[in-house]
């Protein structure tokens, strides 16, 4: 059986990174997909490990059905390169931070999570980045699940090829 390991990374991994993996363990889940897509997070920054993510991002989280608790930040390591086969970044500095730890042979795992959007999707088709919401308000954790969902769900899309075949 065919997996997909994947690492969804952002800055202090309390955030964005935290909700992606909860939105695509929910929606891996409904796809009935968990035994073969194995799913994880990490910061690029060593500020939060060890630490829950956000509360406000736990709060938006729980209202739309997705579960954040349990998981703890950590940092992104050399090692993370072997152990996955897909580095998902939330935006293009995590881009740049993850390619200066990364084996040159390996730099084509790194992805921007907003790649996945599908084309039809004109709401977020044209976005390159899954917004910062650390410094904002409600507002911003709302649209980082928003962004999550319909790239989440993209990626799903794009790994169902080859996860059956």
């Amino acid at each position: 059986m065919k997996t997909v390991s994947i690492c969804f990374v952002c800055l202090g991994n309390i955030c964005r990174s935290p909700t992606a993996e909860g939105v695509m363990r929910h929606l891996v889940d409904e796809a009935k997909l968990a035994e073969r897509i194995v799913i994880d997070s990490a910061g690029t920054g060593d500020w939060h490990i060890g630490e829950p993510p956000d509360e406000r991002a736990q709060l938006a989280a729980s209202r739309r059905g997705y579960e954040l608790a349990g998981l703890r930040g950590r940092q992104i390591a050399a090692a993370d390169f072997d152990r996955f086969d897909l580095l998902i970044a939330m935006d293009d500095k995590n881009i740049v931070a993850l390619r200066q730890i990364c084996p040159p042979h390996q730099r084509d795992k790194i992805r921007l999570l907003m790649e996945f959007v599908p084309e039809a999707d004109a709401r977020w088709s044209g976005a390159r980045e899954v917004v910062d919401p650390y410094f904002g308000g409600v507002e911003g954790f709302e649209q980082v699940l928003d962004q999550c969902e319909v790239a989440c769900r993209g990626l799903i899309a794009a790994l169902r090829p080859q996860l059956l075949a």
